[in-house]
């Protein structure tokens, strides 16, 4: 993805800061440029988002081709927009206090987002447990109170309450990894962990959020990859110091360590180790006839896997 003047006519935008990134066919649109803000027609109306950058190949496209940019959004809308920002706060409070007096119960609104003209109005919530909400009520009262204006409810996970909020990470960096820099949220198992060899201590594992953290696979692949080439656990190996067992592997180091036979434990590199069966298989095939002395072709200098005297 190039990220100044458009080269191609597919552009990435952008519609929340640090948000999931969405293709539209740029058209004529000519001189269109990276941070420029255009309107777009969505599945949730007429948006307006920011251009991240230009695509020279996004992929297959999505049923029915891709979506065009309308045109680049007015100076005036761009003060419109900021208006209504400055008053999603003001409703977010509002919109919690309607909430708690409808008797929503593991149920909080974490933020409320304006579209860029006002015409909209999405509150996003989060809910603790399986139960669902029955939101009636609450979205009768807060579409008395924003009459001229469509009103959404969006359920949102837990990760995506966490980037809202920001915040220090568990790790103890400043600022969260998903308020920072992440526009989408990759699927995170308990194998990574185990992958890479952390604790599966879950106040190790555990983001903020309370799911398993982001960074486990930031560098899972590497991971995966290393250890293809490495002898698993409990395998039997050969070392200079001598025969042993595999302990455990430290994937990135390309290092292995070893509990040799007379109860020595060791850290080799890779190179320095043979697996003990590969080792074993390679001894009998060397000293296997060649296969070629019924033809008297034969120049192995051996007969019937023995060395000649």
């Amino acid at each position: 993805m190039t990220e100044s003047v458009a080269r191609s006519r597919i552009v990435a935008l952008r519609f929340q800061p640090l948000g999931k990134l969405y293709h539209f066919d740029a058209g004529e649109l000519a001189d269109l440029r990276a941070g420029d803000f255009v309107i777009v027609s969505t599945s949730r109306g007429r948006e307006m988002g920011e251009v991240v950058g230009f695509m020279e190949d996004p992929g297959t496209p999505a049923e029915g081709g891709l979506k065009k940019v309308e045109r680049l959004a007015t100076a005036a809308e761009l003060v419109l927009r900021q208006q209504w920002q400055r008053r999603e706060l003001e409703a977010m409070i509002e919109a919690r206090a309607r909430a708690a007096e409808v008797g929503l119960r593991n149920f909080k609104i974490a933020k409320a987002e304006y579209s860029f003209d006002g015409s909209r109005v999405a509150f996003l919530f989060v809910t603790e447990g399986d139960e669902k909400p029955d939101l009636k009520d609450l979205r009768k009262q807060l579409q008395r109170i924003h009459k001229h204006t469509e009103v959404e409810l969006r359920q949102v996970g837990p990760r995506d309450v966490a980037k809202i909020l920001g915040g220090m990470g568990a790790c103890g960096l400043e600022e969260r990894c998903c308020s920072r820099f992440l526009t989408e949220f990759s699927p995170i198992s308990i194998k990574m962990a185990k992958a890479q060899g952390i604790s599966l201590n879950p106040q190790e594992i555990t983001g903020m959020c309370g799911r398993l953290r982001c960074c486990l696979v930031y560098e899972y692949e590497q991971y995966v990859e290393a250890r293809k080439t490495l002898p698993k656990r409990n395998k039997r190996v050969i070392t200079p110091l001598g025969e042993g067992k595999v302990l455990d592997v430290a994937p990135i180091k390309q290092s292995i360590y070893v509990l040799l036979d007379d109860g020595r434990r060791a850290e080799f590199l890779k190179h320095e180790v043979q697996p003990y069966e590969e080792l074993k298989a390679l001894e009998a095939k060397a000293m296997a006839p060649c296969g070629k002395h019924a033809s008297g072709q034969c120049t192995c200098g051996r007969e019937n896997g023995q060395d000649e005297e």
